[in-house]
This record gives structure tokens, C-alpha cells and sequence, in this order.
């Protein structure tokens, strides 16, 4: 089986399967915390060294003030549950978004957690307040300010520059992306990282992802070609 290095995922399904149960979308949000952790496991196993979690959006702000509260109450106590399991298994904490827009009480349970981390190889992404436009814009102003400045020439500028530029720019495309649920789009996720990433997609719902789901998209990605545009 082909070796992946980074996989991500676009954990879709939480409020439907709450609907489906008739229980409130935040329980739906609970279950999927618990899928988090099988997946880290998982990943593990498959000695899968980064993991990206598009864990909530740009336009997630959009939702009920009570569903914004209650999912970010839910990621500080997830981050308290989770952290022992992170120094079991050595990884890295990190996050991706515009983090200067979550509570102060997140930001600082995050930042302390991921400082307790720093030194592990094996990587957790978790993108929150984050959209892929918005991560190309925010790209775009660091180097016009390096243009403004005289520190770069513009005629310089290539892929290889906005790539330096992103939000973890030390950090490797995914060679897969899944995404639950069943719905065909990315979502604004990791738009420039996505270039050439593999896709699939699994009508399971992220509550109910198990280990079967995770072998077949590895099987999946395992029977792709990957040519880079090239014969």
C-alpha cells in the first residue's frame, strides 16, 4: 500500500447524525470529538505522520450563537480529555486559522497545549476559524508588505513565495483528503494545498467513521496514479 504522509479530513455529518437520533446538534458534535480520537489512533497505526481536522470555518461564525458557544466549550474540554493521549503518542499539537478570532479562553487552553507539544514529530492539525481563501489572502498582504518594503521584487514572485507565506508553510500538502458525509466540494479547505491532493469521499457520517472507512480510503488512494499533470 502506498505510504501516505498527510492526510486530511472534512469532518461532515455531525448535525445529521444528531438529527437522526433526535438529539440536539451538539451531541452530534460530542460523538464526533470521540471520532477524533479513533482517527489519531488510526493514523498511527498506518504510521501516517501529519493529520489535518477541518474542525470549524470562517463561515461557521455564520451558526446560532448557542451552537458557536457550545462547540467551542466542547473543544476546550476536548483539549483537557485529549491531552494526556497526545503525550502518550507524541504529537504535536497545532492550529490553523485566524485564531485572534476564538474566545480568549480558547486561545490560551490551544496555545498551552500546543506549547506543551512543541517538541513531538508526529502532527495534529486542527483548522479553526479557517477558509482557504482566506488563508491566500492573508498570503497576499505578507508579501505585498515585502514588496512595499523594497524586500522583495515583485517580478520574483512565484509559487514557491506564496507557498512560503501560507499558515504552516513547513508543513506538506495532503497526498489525501477525505471528506464525510457524502457532499462533492472542498469546502474553501486548504484550496491552495489541494492542488494535487487525492479526493475521496464516504457517505458515513464523521460520528460514525470506524476503522473500515479509514482502510478504504487508504485502499482508495492506494489504487490512484499520481501524475502531476504529467504522462
Amino acid at each position: 500500500m502506498k505510504q501516505i504522509q498527510h492526510i486530511a479530513f472534512i469532518m461532515d455529518g455531525n448535525g445529521r447524525w444528531a438529527k437522526a437520533r433526535g438529539l440536539p446538534r451538539t451531541e452530534g458534535h460530542r460523538a464526533g470529538g470521540e471520532t477524533v480520537r479513533r482517527v489519531l489512533g488510526y493514523c498511527r497505526d498506518a504510521g501516517i505522520r501529519y493529520l489535518t481536522l477541518y474542525a470549524f470555518s470562517v463561515e461557521n461564525w455564520k451558526r446560532p450563537k448557542e451552537e458557536v458557544d457550545a462547540l467551542m466549550h466542547l473543544l476546550v474540554a476536548h483539549l483537557a480529555g485529549e491531552e494526556p493521549m497526545l503525550h502518550e503518542h507524541r504529537v504535536r499539537l497545532r492550529v490553523m486559522g485566524r485564531r485572534e478570532d476564538l474566545p480568549v479562553a480558547v486561545r490560551e487552553a490551544l496555545e498551552r497545549v500546543e506549547c506543551a507539544t512543541a517538541a513531538y514529530e508526529r502532527q495534529l492539525i486542527v483548522c479553526l476559524s479557517y477558509g482557504g481563501r482566506t488563508e491566500i489572502a492573508h498570503a497576499a498582504r505578507e508579501i505585498a508588505r515585502l514588496v512595499a518594503k523594497g524586500e522583495l521584487d515583485p517580478e520574483t514572485i512565484d509559487e514557491a513565495t506564496v507557498a512560503r507565506h501560507l499558515y504552516l508553510p513547513d508543513v506538506p500538502d495532503p497526498d489525501l483528503i477525505v471528506r464525510t458525509s457524502g457532499e462533492l466540494r472542498l469546502s474553501n479547505f486548504l484550496l491552495w494545498q489541494a492542488s494535487y491532493a487525492e479526493l475521496y469521499v464516504t457517505p458515513t457520517l464523521w460520528p460514525d467513521f470506524g476503522e473500515a472507512d479509514f482502510q478504504a480510503a487508504l485502499s482508495a488512494f492506494s489504487a490512484r496514479e499520481r501524475r502531476y499533470g504529467a504522462l
